[in-house]
């Protein structure tokens, strides 16, 4: 029976990405000179899950690249090399060729393999380099490479990789206390287990890890050296590792190797076993040897004699005379720190569902509360001896709808942390790039709204933190100058605020220079010589299309690209931005976001016989006027006074084309609505009240409306317009104009 492994392709990538992200959040972590081995253990097994993986599927090109990086890694962890800047800056390009990779690989589209070649080599370089200054010089005793029966007196003590034992006396083994318990592993790889890309001696490493190994290599399926395929495994190994060690930590080993080998465990009960006596003359003699080379002595040969008793057996035939007497035994020291590092792998309690099936079930939830609605309208109105009790049902039935309504959309939302994550990274590199020194303080990472938001928030808070370092955060000598510390920092912080979210970037650079942003309008003619600007309309500006302040163009900034992306993505989100600047202090942008593009909370209003939904983000207040503050200017357009300003009023009855039922300004009221960074007055026949709407796509089962962002089934049954304020007044001015 054959396995289609395409059909798990899209899982490997999903984890591999996940897997990178982690891998790149621990490399910016590290201690220069001294890091924390757990993390060094983190991006190791990364770059060692997506190895395996891809030699799995067969991706060839990422498996040979991941080895190398696997091979300095451990390098690292073993204490061979230590952590520099140097190799910290290589590990995260390898991030970089590795996401490259990936994605090509998923998309089926071409990669620069120049790119990849030349990283692997510095990745190559870097470990044939070690040798140059090696961490500690590692010193071979003669007695260790005196013949093999020399050892017989005593099985060698070898420590775990991480735990270098070059330079250091290695004492024979002390008596065996009692031991708790013992597992029995049978490992007999199959043919192919290298082609996939595992390496047993890593596993035996990572065994020792755990507890006091044994191992003895079964070489029995080991052909005429003639026969021999380089690529193909013929060797088994019988092992026994003694140890308060959980199951799952030995699966975890073996993890990528599931499907390549067959593996048994055995859990033996507690034992109390006393090592032989070592006399003082054996002791004497130390034997210094490097831990790796003992491990790798011991799984892949099969001559060294062991250090327990030999059996005796009938004599062998003359035809296998040849053939291995004597399977080598070690006894691993396990780490100090292995109760802290090593842990027993439980169930995560979660799985992966697909978003498709998510927005199937929160369309039907949608659906239920429509339903719920018009039976709600229809029990208000019933009479009779049951119809007490029919309401008290419908109530209820209108609580566990919410309650559904809400849980379904708590599956969709996710923290902020996914979107922050991003930006520790691209801060360190463009801050080495421009030469300033800058601290990223991020806050509110758990912070969670809808998928969707989070999706298209990103790209627009790409721009604001490469804003805030380029033009906002000072050269270091002139924030010294200034008083400031020579390291600026950039804020990004998120909360909820009612039923919204609020992400805020800010800095401590010098602000926004008003003069200079003024005089560069001017100059490009969109505000006149005399013209009097508000600190408010001249930030506004930043926000057009095109305009930039920097005099010279680079990579990061001076294309008039950016600011007005930001301002329309948060625009297509249903959300506002706004700006706050102190000169010499800094400046903060506040993004306001709904939690969910699923449901939006409104204001339902009445013009004539229809109902329209306005979102409450963008209401300021709503108010009857008098006729006194009402100013006609030319043509038909009419103004109204409101906190010393004069704001345009938009008769929506004449925008859709409605019978209104008052068309006196008087009679009706006024909505003051806010959208693209304009307020305006929505002259309405009557305000019925605040409810939360299921929004329907109105271009996927109609078409473009200009001035509407989508519908919504109203209780009784009817549809409602939901009304996109910024689309209104862009209709309106086009109206005007025409």
């Amino acid at each position: 029976m054959t396995i289609d492994l395409t059909q798990f392709h899209d899982a490997f990538f999903e984890e591999s990405f996940e897997a990178l992200d982690s891998m790149e959040a621990a490399l910016l972590k590290l201690d220069i000179g001294a890091p924390e081995p757990e993390l060094i253990n983190t991006i190791f097994r990364v770059a060692h899950s997506i190895k395996g993986g891809s030699a799995t599927f067969g991706f060839s090109d990422i498996a040979s690249f991941t080895h190398s990086c696997e091979t300095l890694l451990d390098e690292l962890r073993s204490g061979g090399m230590q952590v520099s800047l140097e190799i910290s800056d290589l590990l995260l390009k390898t991030v970089d060729v590795m996401r490259a990779m990936l994605r090509s690989t998923q998309s089926k589209q071409p990669l620069d393999m120049q790119r990849v070649s030349d990283i692997q080599f510095d990745v190559e370089l870097m470990i044939a380099q070690k040798n140059k200054a090696p961490a500690k010089p590692a010193t071979v005793a003669p007695a260790a490479v005196a013949p093999p029966p020399a050892l017989a007196p005593a099985p060698v003590s070898v420590a775990p990789a991480g735990d270098s034992l070059a330079g250091r006396s290695v004492a024979p083994a002390p008596v065996v206390a009692a031991v708790a318990k013992h597992w029995e592993i049978s490992f007999r790889p199959y043919r192919e287990l290298f082609a996939r890309g595992n390496d047993p001696l890593r596993m035996m490493r990572e065994l020792a890890e755990l507890g006091e190994l044994k191992v003895e290599v079964d070489t029995s399926a080991l052909p005429a050296f003639a026969d021999l395929d380089a690529q193909s495994c013929y060797l088994a190994w019988k092992l026994e590792l003694a140890g308060n060690v959980a199951e799952d930590a030995i699966k975890q080993v073996f993890e990528w190797a599931e499907g390549d080998c067959d593996l048994e465990l055995r859990l033996v009960g507690a034992e109390t076993t006393a090592a032989p006596v070592v006399d003082a003359a054996t002791a004497s003699a130390p034997t210094e040897v490097a831990a790796s080379n003992i491990v790798a002595d011991a799984i892949l040969s099969g001559n060294t004699p062991a250090a327990e008793e030999p059996k005796h057996e009938p004599a062998a035939p003359a035809a296998t005379a040849a053939a291995p007497t004597a399977a080598p035994t070690l006894t691993a020291v396990p780490s100090a720190k292995q109760d802290a590092s090593i842990g027993a792998v439980g169930d995560s309690g979660s799985i992966r569902v697909s978003v498709e099936k998510i927005d199937e079930l929160m369309n039907t939830v949608g659906e239920l509360v429509i339903t719920q609605a018009m039976l709600s309208q229809l029990g208000a109105v019933l009479e009779g001896t049951n119809a007490e009790k029919l309401r008290a049902g419908l109530a209820q039935l209108e609580r566990n709808t919410r309650e559904l309504q809400e849980s379904v959309m708590r599956v969709r939302m996710l923290p902020i942390s996914f979107v922050f994550s991003r930006f520790p990274r691209m801060v360190r590199d463009i801050a080495q790039r421009l030469g300033k020194q800058i601290d990223l303080k991020l806050t509110g990472e758990q912070t969670e709204l809808d998928k969707t938001v989070l999706e298209k928030i990103g790209d627009p808070l790409v721009h604001l933190v490469r804003n805030s370092i380029d033009h906002g955060i000072e050269m270091p000598d002139v924030r010294i100058a200034a008083g400031k510390g020579a390291a600026g920092t950039v804020h990004l912080d998120a909360c909820h605020r009612g039923g919204n979210i609020a992400v805020e970037v800010s800095d401590d650079g010098g602000g926004l220079d008003k003069d200079r942003i003024l005089a560069k309008a001017r100059q490009r003619g969109l505000v006149g010589q005399n013209d009097v600007l508000t600190d408010d309309q001249i930030h506004d500006l930043i926000f057009l299309p095109g305009f930039s302040t920097a005099e010279k163009t680079t990579d990061l900034s001076g294309r008039g690209v950016g600011m007005d992306v930001v301002r329309r993505n948060v625009k297509e989100l249903g959300g506002k931005i706004e700006l706050r600047s102190e000169r010499g202090k800094g400046s903060r942008f506040i993004i306001t976001l709904p939690l969910t593009l699923a449901i939006v909370d409104g204001q339902s209003v009445a013009v004539g016989s229809e109902t329209y939904i306005i979102p409450l983000i963008s209401i300021v207040e709503s108010m009857r006027l008098k006729e006194t503050s009402i100013s006609r200017l030319s043509g038909h357009n009419e103004v109204f006074s409101f906190r010393g300003d004069y704001l345009p009023i938009i008769r929506l009855h004449e925008l859709f084309g409605i019978e209104p039922r008052a068309r006196a300004l008087h009679e009706g009221l006024v909505v003051i609505a806010e959208g693209d960074g304009r307020r305006v007055g929505l002259f309405v026949d009557d305000l019925l009240g605040q409810q939360q709407v299921v929004i329907k796509s109105l271009e996927a089962n109609y078409g473009h409306v200009e001035g509407v962002s989508g519908a919504t089934i109203l209780g009784d049954g009817s549809v409602a317009l939901i009304l996109d304020v910024a689309g209104i007044i862009q209709a309106a001015s086009m109206r005007a104009a025409a």
